[in-house]
């Protein structure tokens, strides 16, 4: 597969992101019709102040030893964030990996607790962005969050998915960008080749968001969801990491406190715990081979 080698990760990313700058947004003149998309390499070695040669020996893989520096003249020509910045580095310099064994994800019995108490829609998902706990209401609110499911998969191979979303384009490549970013140079783990590889052969859309390198901070964000049951509700995800030994995110979506959808959202929980109100309400999925747990 095209991007998930990892012989050249640098050279990929240096490559990926200099397609999508053009010579207008680097105010250099252009003259006649450009045959590459993006910079050509020696403007971007010019711009950062290194050889032409240096600079296509980075593209290749040959020099995989570039100076802060250079990578911080790099980040600047191709017009990156702090975060993008972040990651070139990381590329540059990858921590070694120690060999992985497999083990149970296991979620922290403060985070199953809170999943059943905190009254929004709130989930859990491993460093692959599949599904290992959520609460009831993440459910209702989109029946794809549930165990098992991957959150990549839904967002691109799963119409009823996608028509949940009002900008699932959008928000499908924002959770691709968070998840690149998550992985660094991390990217053997034998379950994400396997997910990368089998949405790129089924989306083509997936394609072209992996292809761009994108990469951001995890998936926090507004989320435009058009509930079949309650309707249209402009919400917050909010992500944050699980501490642990295990790779885990928390999830939440939520509405600004007195909006409109902040109302549906309560409407949405009521229709989901209102006929259950006996002992089992508020069910908590754990992990597939976990007993279910009730509050």
């Amino acid at each position: 597969m095209e991007d998930m080698p990892e012989e050249n990760l640098l050279g990929d990313y240096l490559r990926a992101r200099r397609e999508l700058v053009t010579p207008e947004d680097i105010g250099l003149p252009t003259h006649g019709i450009r045959r590459v998309a993006g910079l050509r390499r020696e403007e971007v070695a010019m711009l950062a102040g290194i050889s032409s040669d240096y600079y296509l020996r980075l593209e290749q893989g040959r020099d995989r030893n570039p100076s802060t520096q250079v990578l911080d003249a790099l980040a600047r020509v191709l017009q990156l964030d702090d975060t993008a910045t972040s990651y070139l580095h990381q590329l540059a310099a990858p921590r070694p990996r120690a060999r992985r064994r497999s083990r149970r994800r296991a979620v922290p019995p403060a985070t199953a607790q809170l999943l059943e108490t905190i009254g929004l829609p709130a989930f859990v998902t491993d460093r692959s962005l599949d599904v290992v706990a959520a609460n009831a209401l993440a459910t209702a609110l989109a029946p794809g969050i549930r165990v098992g499911e991957n959150r990549l998969r839904s967002f691109f191979l799963d119409p009823a998915e996608q028509a949940l979303h009002t900008d699932w384009k959008d928000t499908a490549a924002r959770c691709v960008a968070a998840f690149r970013r998550r992985l660094g140079s991390d990217v053997d783990d034998p379950r994400v080749v396997r997910l990368v590889g089998e949405l790129s052969l089924a989306s083509e859309e997936f394609r072209q968001v992996w292809a761009r390198h994108d990469v951001r901070q995890t998936g926090n964000g507004p989320i435009g969801i058009d509930h079949p049951q309650v309707g249209r509700m402009d919400l917050t995800m909010s992500k944050m990491d699980i501490d642990g030994p295990e790779v885990l995110s928390l999830a939440v979506y939520h509405a600004e406190p007195g909006s409109e959808a902040a109302d549906r959202l309560a409407l949405l929980a009521s229709l989901t715990t209102e006929p259950a109100r006996r002992p089992g309400a508020g069910t908590v999925v754990r992990e597939a081979d976990d007993q279910t747990r009730t509050s």
